[in-house]
């Protein structure tokens, strides 16, 4: 697959989801960003890089759960088509090799953003219900915290679970909404709890937004 294979899936998936666009104190940008947002389907990375404009599109990479997307045809879409990062989820990890798995994953999200590329990541760590977004995992933080000359972009997608739910194989056409809320504005003295919560408010104020 390639670029313009991506270019056809992404086509596909905004047929599929009919989604709106709205960028609230926030513009597209060609500089490197982290796009964080809630997750409520495994079509969530996939539509939100969609409508990212197309210069955008080839510089940035989802961030993918690996249990999921590291098989078959899910394999060659996510990695040859996306260049999705495929990392282990937690909750598939044993309790004692968690910290070393999580350090790897930094390793792995840093190196794939380099000094140009942008990345899409969802810090709850899997899908919620749609109704409420879950709290953040800590990852988004030791990432922000490596990288704080990048710009943490919150997103909030509305309808995608109704598209594909959990569990489900054949996706239904459903009205979708994408809106991006203006970059974090960390302190110089954030903390880790100080910044999950500054990040999981931009999410669901986008809610209504």
């Amino acid at each position: 697959m390639s670029a313009v294979s991506a270019s056809i899936i992404a086509a596909c998936a905004r047929g599929l989801a009919g989604p709106s666009v709205r960028w609230v104190n926030c513009r597209p940008s060609s500089r490197q960003r982290v796009y964080f947002a809630n997750h409520t389907s495994h079509l969530d990375f996939v539509v939100l890089w969609s409508v990212l404009p197309r210069r955008l599109r080839e510089k940035t990479r989802p961030v993918a759960a690996k249990d999921y997307w590291n098989s078959g045809i899910r394999k060659r879409i996510a990695v040859n088509a996306f260049h999705a990062v495929l990392v282990e989820r937690g909750s598939k990890i044993a309790e004692g090799d968690r910290m070393a798995a999580a350090r790897h994953t930094l390793d792995m999200l840093l190196e794939a953003m380099g000094e140009k590329n942008s990345l899409i990541v969802f810090p709850e760590g899997t899908r919620g219900n749609g109704l409420q977004v879950g709290p953040f995992k800590s990852g988004i933080y030791y990432l922000w915290s490596k990288r704080p000359d990048v710009q943490f972009v919150p997103v909030y997608l509305s309808n995608l679970n109704r598209i594909l739910p959990k569990g489900e194989f054949l996706p239904v056409p459903v009205i979708s909404r994408v809106t991006f809320g203006g970059p974090l504005r960390p302190d110089a003295n954030e903390t880790k709890d100080s910044f999950l919560a500054k990040a999981h408010e931009a999410v669901c104020a986008l809610r209504d937004a």
